[in-house]
């Protein structure tokens, strides 16, 4: 299955019913933790953020779609789901960063986008994709010429960080970052991975 097709499948409201209580970036998250090694609801709902209910319609739907399957051991990936989590290889890559002047608050989280620059016009569809998802803001950085750039502006402002970036996420021409920032690391991770999925619909 098709990476993006499948987590629009997961949280597709007409076949949830509703619009479901996570986002996209749930699903792939739910994904890595589950691909690195067998895990309980209880545990993914604590690591996710979500409540109860929302991780039975979550893990069900994932089910349904033969992403995991379930035993009295934990949840594991299918060979569907790691196929799924394989694809999302080829479409990205994410780091935690440090503090950094170049975002709103104190911690950050990037995450490379394969080849997206051209989609990418001054980076505010990215951080609002951020705030919605609770993010404080993002920053989007297009690599060009074998540098990291921001959108409309020369140079960035933290070469340490970038330098952190280029070693971490070694990207090439044609590449986007999204860092997302928050003063929680959990929501700052949502929010760029929200804003890089909202990069490759």
């Amino acid at each position: 299955m098709e990476p993006i097709a499948a987590i629009k499948c997961v949280t597709d409201v007409e076949v949830v019913g509703r619009t479901p209580a996570f986002l996209e970036a749930h699903v792939l998250k739910s994904l890595e933790i589950i691909g690195a090694g067998s895990i309980g609801r209880g545990q993914l709902a604590k690591e996710l953020r979500l409540g109860e209910g929302t991780i039975r319609t979550l893990v069900g739907r994932m089910k349904g779609l033969g992403l995991l399957s379930t035993s009295r051991g934990g949840m594991t990936l299918t060979e569907s789901g790691l196929g799924v989590l394989s694809g999302f290889h080829g479409l990205l890559k994410s780091t935690e960063i440090p503090e950094t002047t170049m975002t709103v608050d104190s911690k950050n989280y990037a995450v490379l986008v394969y080849g997206a620059a051209g989609v990418v016009r001054k980076g505010i569809e990215q951080r609002d994709a951020a705030l919605m998802a609770g993010a404080k803001g993002a920053t989007t950085l297009v690599c060009e010429e074998g540098r990291l750039i921001m959108p409309g502006m020369e140079d960035p402002f933290d070469p340490a960080v970038i330098e952190f970036i280029e070693d971490a996420l070694k990207p090439s021409d044609g590449d986007v970052v999204i860092m997302g920032s928050s003063d929680d690391s959990f929501l700052a991770e949502i929010g760029a991975k929200t804003a890089a999925l909202k990069l490759l619909e």
